[in-house]
């Protein structure tokens, strides 16, 4: 079995299709058919059958399809650590990370990084939550920043870098407007602009309502932060954001306002697999991302 057959194998198999494949791959499509059939013999099964113009894996060829994607990973892997073994400086590092650290956090580490490790490449990713941690544990991705940090599953090592304030932001025009701070329980009349379910900054703020007392009337969704922001200045009601997502700037006809009681926090780090070590440029960047934030914190 060679790693050539594995490669033709996983593009037709994506692909479906052994002409596509070909094309993608700049070789004849008899190169390729060979090269099933060689692995379909060594193995004793058929991994495709034929269905119109287009071929789909056998149940058989869908498990070893499956394991192939993980042994490719494990190959490109173990690759890459040498590569970067030779030259720690010139790797790409795949990040992953949520919408609400996008405007700042991120950017602001990775640039100082770059400053001093000008030729590793990142390769980014935004996502949901659990994606995210899915993600690294199927080393789709090698690290991810997340807030909160998951703290107990058994296959992530996690980092907190920091923890924040979760604010309340509500139009300029707004009873509590000229107000300081406010209790969370004094806005349980009013409507609330959150994430759609499954995203975990609806979970923080409907889960602050219910320490509060009540459960918030939910009139409006957005999957954005600029959308969130937008309702609350349009009038649509009111929200619950991170303090780092107001890094640069309150939005226009709003105001933002510190929640005195319950106290509403989250944590934000950085998370890693368990099942397997860090590449060289990925251990440099995981320190740096660490050592960048301590100095932070003991600015603050």
């Amino acid at each position: 079995m060679e790693l050539k057959q594995l490669h033709y194998f996983m593009e037709v198999a994506k692909r479906e299709h052994i002409s596509e494949a070909a094309a993608d791959l700049h070789v004849a499509q008899s190169a390729i058919s060979r090269q099933i059939a060689n692995l379909e013999a060594e193995l004793g099964v058929k991994l495709f059958v034929r269905e119109g113009r287009n071929i789909k894996l056998t149940p058989i060829g869908a498990i070893f399809f499956d394991h192939t994607k993980t042994a490719m990973k494990a190959i490109e892997h173990a690759t890459k650590q040498v590569e970067e073994y030779l030259d720690p400086d010139r790797g790409q590092i795949r990040i992953g990370f949520p919408t609400s650290l996008a405007n700042h956090s991120l950017p602001t580490v990775i640039s100082s990084f770059k400053n001093q490790h000008p030729n590793v490449d990142f390769h980014l990713r935004q996502g949901s939550y659990q994606y995210l941690i899915d993600s690294v544990k199927k080393r789709e991705i090698d690290l991810a920043f997340l807030g909160p940090v998951p703290r107990e599953d058994p296959d992530i090592d996690s980092h907190i870098l920091f923890t924040e304030n979760i604010s309340a932001l509500i139009p300029d025009n707004h009873p509590l407007a000229e107000r300081d701070q406010l209790l969370l329980s004094d806005l349980k009349n009013d409507s609330f602009v959150l994430f759609p379910e499954g995203y975990i900054l609806r979970d923080i703020a409907m889960n602050a309502c219910k320490q509060a007392g009540f459960t918030p009337n939910v009139s409006s969704e957005g999957v954005d932060l600029d959308a969130i922001k937008g309702l609350v200045s349009a009038g649509m009601g009111v929200t619950l954001l991170p303090d780092s997502t107001f890094y640069n700037s309150t939005p226009r006809f709003t105001v933002k306002l510190p929640i005195q009681v319950p106290e509403v926090k989250r944590t934000v780090g950085i998370i890693s697999p368990k099942n397997r070590e860090l590449a060289p440029s990925e251990k440099v960047f995981y320190q740096f991302v660490r050592d960048f934030f301590d100095r932070l914190q003991s600015y603050q």
